[in-house]
């Protein structure tokens, strides 16, 4: 891997990780059509697994910009601030549906939809998804504009999280079920997008970790066991690319974030699903040409 490709995956995996529109179908379509991870087994899996460390770069980003939430939430769990640790356990609430689900599903997720056609009917589908959201809040606008933070309640945690797991499907997107999964359950708009951003944080380190030390098929077992994946990652392509990745995820998540909540509160979530749509049929029609191989 060059390192202007590592640059320019780490800009796709920072701008897309908060954005409703998927960060691993745009990592897919990228790594296809620079031609990485298609020399055979191990350098596809070298290639997810640069992917998922990437996403580094995107979780500092959201600490670093909501770090006094972050602040709160070490103090609530200390017994010092009671509304930290009430979002704290909210935040866990929301993270354990995708935890169960996701040691039970992963494999069979990554063996049968990891491909563009699944991609783009995630695109599609989720693009239509948003349109209608929109189309019921402004049928159906919140008093006050929606429940803040602080009132989230376990109950609507819980909603989120089971609709975070639908998000397990590349190209559905986990920021777009997180948003509008709030808005469903009654969170203003910048509620429901600071929800997403922390529970994207707790659900990412987890990714990052599991894919980090995961197994990887033909290695030896103790080095497979101790290494896993970020090894033959670091085999394959050394330190630079991986820095150079998460340095560019870093920067280009914290102005995407910034801009997405300064966004919403004008405009809504309408243009991420005419977005996907627009994507999915260009990326349907390469595909159906044979430009893309799916």
């Amino acid at each position: 891997m060059h390192p202007w490709q590592a640059f320019i995956l780490g800009v796709i995996e920072g701008i897309t990780e908060y954005l409703p529109i998927s960060s691993t179908g745009h990592l897919i379509v990228a790594q296809r059509l620079m031609g990485i991870g298609t020399g055979g087994l191990q350098a596809k899996e070298a290639a997810d697994a640069f992917a998922v460390c990437i996403q580094g770069g995107a979780i500092l980003a959201v600490l670093g910009l909501y770090w006094k939430r972050v602040i709160q939430m070490i103090q609530g769990v200390l017994g010092k601030n009671p509304e930290g640790l009430k979002l704290a356990i909210n935040i866990i609430a929301g993270f354990l549906p995708a935890a169960v689900i996701g040691v039970i599903l992963s494999h069979k997720i990554k063996e049968h939809l990891f491909g563009l056609w699944p991609v783009v009917i995630a695109w599609f589908i989720g693009g239509v998804g948003i349109l209608a959201v929109s189309w019921w809040r402004k049928s159906n606008p919140p008093r006050s504009g929606g429940v803040e933070l602080a009132g989230l309640t376990l109950k609507m945690a819980l909603i989120i999280g089971l609709l975070q797991c639908v998000a397990m499907c590349p190209g559905t997107s986990r920021s777009l079920m997180t948003i509008c999964g709030g808005l469903l359950v009654g969170l203003s708009i910048r509620a429901a997008v600071e929800y997403s951003f922390l529970l994207g944080v707790l659900t990412l380190t987890a990714a990052t970790a599991k894919d980090a030390v995961g197994k990887v098929k033909g290695l030896d077992p103790m080095y497979d066991k101790l290494f896993g994946g970020t090894k033959l990652m670091l085999n394959e392509y050394g330190a630079v690319p991986m820095i150079i990745g998460i340095v560019a995820a870093a920067i280009s998540a914290a102005i995407a974030v910034k801009w997405l909540v300064s966004y919403l509160q004008s405009h809504g979530l309408s243009v991420f699903g005419w977005y996907r749509i627009g994507i999915g049929l260009i990326i349907g029609s390469l595909i159906v040409a044979g430009t893309l191989q799916a």
